[in-house]
């Protein structure tokens, strides 16, 4: 056992029955929404998980341990804190363990814990990727890379609409990453259901998620699996509002000259605050559609062991 990683014994307790469990990450709840909403929500995806047959496994760094599992006191501690907890990738690991300090676990740090663990399902609202401008900027996310690495199979809404998708894809598929379309054969743009890219392959049924990602474990073949899962059609927000959004908020962070890891934690809070929040409930909408498809995708490939 890595001397750093602390499992909750409700974690612990499923992963050595072979029971499904799902993987969640923490940046989400201090950086990505504000309080009380974002302890409220984490909470809320737990439970939701539970509902679908799973354990669910936040995770986070507190006082120097990698947690595979928290408190509901834990979630609310990150969540009061807010963006004081460092937004922890896979860089700021050795120093927050080395000063015992906290951290929220960005989708890098979330897989890397996960499969310490021996988790191997994750849930979350929408990944990193290729920023806009990066070919100057030079800004993409570490989360690209570590999909390219790590066996973590992570369910989402897509890549946040705030990136450059064409590009995100292109290094996915450069960096021999499946990227499966839940339902759809168009990549899923977080807030909206349609941004006009394709994705690898449409799967129908957490049952062949699970055989797929089972094959892909069996050869031996290094990194993970990216399922995009659109929000559902009732809280999908027009292209044409959340792009226009998205562009003003891109344009302030630009002229402000907010750049790495701050750009979007500011660019999620300048589009709600130009929605008028309708993204922060897309958000909490998603978020939820993605844990029960987690849920049920585990649950599916601990049937394959048996």
């Amino acid at each position: 056992m890595n001397k750093y990683l602390s499992i909750s014994e409700e974690v612990q307790n499923a992963l050595n029955n072979n029971k499904p469990v799902v993987a969640l990450e923490s940046t989400i709840i201090s950086h990505g929404m504000p309080y009380p909403q974002n302890v409220e929500t984490a909470l809320r995806v737990e439970q939701t998980i539970r509902e679908n047959g799973a354990t669910p496994a936040t995770i986070a760094i507190i006082g120097g341990k990698l947690k595979a599992g928290c408190t509901p006191e834990e979630i609310e501690y990150l969540g009061k804190k807010g963006q004081d907890v460092i937004k922890a990738s896979r860089r700021d690991l050795p120093v927050l363990i080395a000063r015992k300090e906290d951290g929220a676990t960005t989708v890098t740090t979330t897989m890397i814990i996960a499969a310490m663990a021996g988790i191997r399902v994750f849930a979350t609202g929408g990944i990193g990727g290729v920023h806009r401008g990066a070919e100057t900027t030079m800004d993409i996310s570490a989360d690209l890379e570590e999909l390219a690495q790590t066996p973590v199979m992570v369910v989402c809404a897509g890549a946040k609409s705030i990136l450059d998708l064409g590009l995100t894809l292109e290094y996915l598929e450069t960096k021999g990453v499946p990227v499966i379309g839940y339902g759809t054969k168009e990549l899923p743009a977080f807030y909206t259901r349609h941004s006009g890219f394709g994705v690898d392959y449409r799967i129908d049924t957490p049952e062949e998620l699970a055989q797929a990602f089972n094959a892909k474990l069996q050869m031996g073949l290094k990194g993970g699996m990216l399922v995009t899962n659109p929000i559902p059609e009732e809280y999908s927000m027009p292209a044409e509002i959340i792009n226009k959004a998205i562009d003003q908020a891109v344009e302030e962070a630009n002229r402000l000259g907010i750049r790495g890891k701050q750009s979007t934690p500011f660019l999620l809070a300048k589009i709600k605050d130009i929605t008028g929040g309708d993204s922060l409930a897309a958000n909490i909408q998603l978020v939820l559609n993605n844990a029960r498809l987690a849920a049920k995708t585990a649950a599916a490939i601990t049937h394959l062991d048996k």
